[in-house]
């Protein structure tokens, strides 16, 4: 084998989201022109676990070599051809233990980070680029204050990583809301009900947001903001009134809380292994609500209601323009840093210009919404003002 300077691993965790490819691609084809070996971990951190460090063992199905054939036929696409998983190294449960170590690792939960460590050695891989969001990147972290060299890409239809501004996979996230609601907004029309439309967002109202500054929606109801919901009915019936179609828009993020409400809403009570219970089911419990509220302020007429979760539909599927550019950009942005011996550090675009920041900045805090600045709390929807010098997508990072 001709020598290289090294080995560069990436892997792809948590949810899916397009963008994902073009980022291994940029990565791999810049990293094997400046004369490095690139490996793909498959599953994102559960393929550091599962694999096995006898030299004999076939790990092809944890690690892939990457070649430009490979990323180049991907590269274009959505999803992450590695795979992804929810796995958490540091807090895994029994009964993912893999059966090579369960004689060394018996407690209902176990630290398996000393065996990454280990595994990355064995590999022989010398820079890790984890891509994810903050769960995902956070293991990343832990790994840097191990000693590993690692560089970190934001991934996030959410937008919530702390330090940048965006995240991989937001804009088409963003744009196939808007996509969506505009062609609902046909059904509303014809039965002239309200549209409520759910949408991701745990604790960052993003998604939601966004898509209703840029005309999608009428209201918007986000996280970081306990919402009346006879307000909200209040204001849907008189954007009703004022529509000539007769009907109303809502964008509901999945982590949004009525007042009164105390926790968010989930669809079960199993949590992954960053302590996440799947969310869903508010824009149900929205939409009964309106329904019995409306005629408190229609003169007793009651207005029925279009449901509709956007789900995965918003996260599948190829990337839009900026989410083929933008990764291209952090792909490449990883390997000037690694070309610099710059490790430790998150890739970002900050004000509209590509830099990094220190890696420890995912940790210990969440990036949400400037509620004072973006959303009007009164009206249920962004506030439009002062737009001189702001950056492409309105709301930044403050860290």
């Amino acid at each position: 084998m001709a020598s290289h300077k090294g080995t560069i691993a990436i892997l792809t965790g948590g949810g899916d989201v397009p963008g994902l490819n073009p980022a291994i691609r940029a990565i791999t084809v810049r990293s094997l022109r400046e004369g490095y070996r690139v490996v793909g971990i498959r599953r994102g951190w559960a393929g550091l676990i599962d694999m096995t460090r006898d030299q004999d063992a076939d790990n092809s199905d944890h690690v892939i070599v990457l070649t430009e054939d490979i990323v180049n036929r991907v590269g274009r696409t959505g999803g992450t051809f590695l795979h992804t998983s929810r796995t958490r190294p540091s807090h895994l449960p029994l009964d993912l233990v893999p059966p090579h170590l369960k004689d060394q690792y018996t407690d209902k939960i176990n630290d398996l980070t000393a065996e990454v460590v280990k595994n990355l050695d064995h590999l022989g891989v010398d820079i890790l680029i984890p891509i994810g969001g903050d769960d995902t990147l956070s293991f990343g972290q832990r790994l840097h204050a191990e000693g590993v060299k690692v560089i970190a890409i934001p991934k996030t239809m959410d937008n919530d990583v702390p330090g940048t501004d965006y995240c991989i996979g937001f804009s088409t996230c963003v744009t196939r809301t808007i996509e969506l609601t505009h062609e609902l907004r046909t059904t509303a029309g014809s039965h002239e009900r309200f549209l409520v439309i759910e949408v991701f967002g745990r604790y960052a109202g993003y998604t939601a947001l966004l898509p209703t500054m840029a005309g999608a929606a009428d209201r918007c109801v986000i996280p970081e903001h306990r919402f009346s919901i006879e307000r909200l009915a209040e204001l849907l019936v008189e954007d009703r009134n004022r529509h000539p179609s007769r009907y109303a828009v809502v964008l509901v993020s999945e982590g949004a809380r009525m007042v009164g409400q105390e926790e968010m809403i989930y669809e079960g009570v199993e949590a992954d292994q960053y302590g996440h219970r799947k969310l869903g089911g508010l824009g149900d419990v929205v939409s009964d609500v309106l329904k019995k509220l409306s005629p408190n302020y229609n003169n007793g007429r009651k207005i029925n209601v279009v449901n509709q979760r956007l789900s995965y539909l918003v996260r599948c599927g190829n990337p839009d323009a900026l989410d083929s550019i933008v990764p291209m950009a952090f792909g490449n942005l990883a390997v000037d840093l690694i070309l610099e011996e710059n490790f430790g550090r998150l890739v970002n675009l900050r004000n509209g210009v590509y830099d990094s920041v220190p890696i420890d900045v995912i940790v210990g805090r969440k990036k949400v919404i400037d509620v004072a600045k973006y959303y009007n709390t009164e009206r249920l929807r962004p506030r439009y003002e002062r737009f001189h010098r702001m950056p492409q997508f309105i709301m930044t990072s403050d860290v």
